[in-house]
């Protein structure tokens, strides 16, 4: 009979040792169901994650002690702290302002607008995060097509292959990345130095590719189209200049602090939510109290709390698993698999991680793999022997996601608008160009993480 402390500390009988069944069963149990409930999509996974939370407590997997010392609060900093930024930042008209004039910038030319958006999409989804990057995109790309009279598949099928290629370049660009530098104390500078190369090469294969399959289809669009683009006014999408420079200004603050922070101390979920702070200060700090409280508000209400407590509930069912050693044994069980060879692990990590990815939301995968990973740093020598296991998991979710719909957040978002404006992307049809994709890019990432390490 295992002992359970309750939330005050005192030793106590758990729900499991009452009903006389292995916590390991239980742990096992809720993690099974809420995953298996999370791929029908018939449940907000907030909902689920925060019920799988509450769980593990009540049937004393964990006590609540344990449970608020299992959520990763750097994380959850991170993407509250960008998500005000972005969020300001976006009244501006920033966003649009770039999209229409990288447009212009190739005389409107279809297929040219479709590898610019492209290459947008990357770049801010590494700078920001894929997320908050498609839902910004995505309405402009929608305007674009509009303009263009052409489907818009093909340009959000590009957006989301991007987005997550870019997004793997840093550690905000995904939020597996978040995950997984927070819990190995990765830096910002550490995810460039060892992602954002193979990330690169791979923008530049998936832009290859993209301009390869549209190129025909996209030439026959008339001229016409092109000269509705050319009279869109760039200067009109920026709506605020002083505000402009004010979220520059910060983000140029906070990428600092993600970068040179680590040295001093600074998680980067601290220089995130410093930095909204202060932007909030610049923004509505000369307004009259009742404004700036509805200022504050209104920002406050843009931030994607179903993804905190989603996170936050997540990181409460991955301590209970662990916390019954479910993670333990099944990371023996990697180490018996690989023989306790590293690359050999490492490539395990990351093909698991790539081709679960595909048919899994990346997020709670990542999430359960870390605790994994870190119970085999004695048997390989320590947390930096195991570094190259950090990044196989990385690139491996990262990449993965481009799979299908279900594989990243970032493609349901997206999804999501092509939905609503009545060009729905078929499962099948995403899917069928996509996934071929994403085993190009593993394989590619694999022969990186090859020369790279090994």
């Amino acid at each position: 009979m295992t002992e359970h402390t309750t939330s005050h500390g005192e030793p106590g009988l758990s729900v499991a040792d009452l009903l006389g069944i292995d916590p390991l069963w239980i742990a096992t149990g809720i993690l099974i169901a809420i995953y298996a409930v999370m791929i029908t999509e018939k449940l907000n996974r907030a909902i689920l994650a925060m019920l799988g939370a509450a769980l593990m407590v009540l049937f004393g997997i964990i006590n609540q002690e344990q449970a608020v010392a299992g959520v990763d609060a750097n994380t959850l900093a991170l993407l509250i702290g960008m998500m005000v930024i972005v969020g300001i930042t976006s009244k501006c008209g920033l966003f649009q302002w770039a999209a229409i004039k990288a447009a212009k910038v190739v005389k409107a030319n279809p297929t040219g607008i479709l590898i610019m958006l492209t290459l947008i999409t990357a770049i801010f989804s590494a700078l920001l995060d894929n997320v908050t990057t498609v839902l910004l995109i995505a309405p402009i790309t929608l305007l674009i097509t509009e303009a263009l009279e052409t489907r818009v598949f093909p340009f959000f099928v590009a957006e989301i292959l991007a987005s997550n290629v870019g997004g793997t370049a840093t550690l905000i660009g995904d939020p597996p990345n978040i995950i997984i530098g927070s819990a190995a104390n990765l830096s910002f500078n550490d995810f460039i130095v060892n992602l954002a190369p193979i990330s690169a090469i791979l923008l530049v294969v998936v832009t290859i590719i993209i301009y390869l399959m549209n190129r025909g289809p996209l030439s026959r669009i008339p001229a016409s189209a092109s000269e509705r683009i050319m009279k869109f006014n760039e200067a009109e999408a920026i709506t605020d200049t002083a505000l402009l420079v004010k979220s520059l200004f910060v983000l140029a603050l906070v990428l600092a602090g993600f970068t040179l922070g680590h040295g001093y101390g600074i998680a980067p979920g601290t220089a995130a939510l410093g930095g909204a702070a202060l932007l909030m200060l610049l923004a509505f700090g000369r307004q009259g109290a009742d404004k700036q409280s509805e200022s504050v508000h209104d920002i406050f209400a843009e931030v994607e709390w179903v993804t905190i407590f989603f996170f936050g509930g997540l990181f409460v069912i991955v301590a209970g698993v662990e916390n019954v050693g479910l993670l333990e044994m099944l990371g023996e069980k990697v180490l018996e698999l690989t023989d306790g060879d590293l690359m050999k692990a490492s490539f395990l990590v990351f093909w698991a991680s790539g081709l679960l990815s595909a048919i899994l939301d990346n997020i709670p995968f990542v999430a359960t793999m870390i605790p994994l990973i870190q119970s085999t740093a004695d048997t390989f020598g320590g947390a930096e022997a195991i570094e190259p296991l950090w990044w196989s998991l990385a690139l491996g979710a990262c990449l993965g996601g481009n799979g299908t719909l279900l594989g990243a957040s970032a493609n349901l978002t997206v999804a999501a608008f092509a939905e609503k404006a009545k060009q729905p992307i078929g499962f099948v049809a995403f899917a069928r160009i996509s996934f071929p994709i994403m085993v190009l890019t593993l394989v590619i990432a694999n022969g990186y993480l090859w020369v790279r390490y090994f």
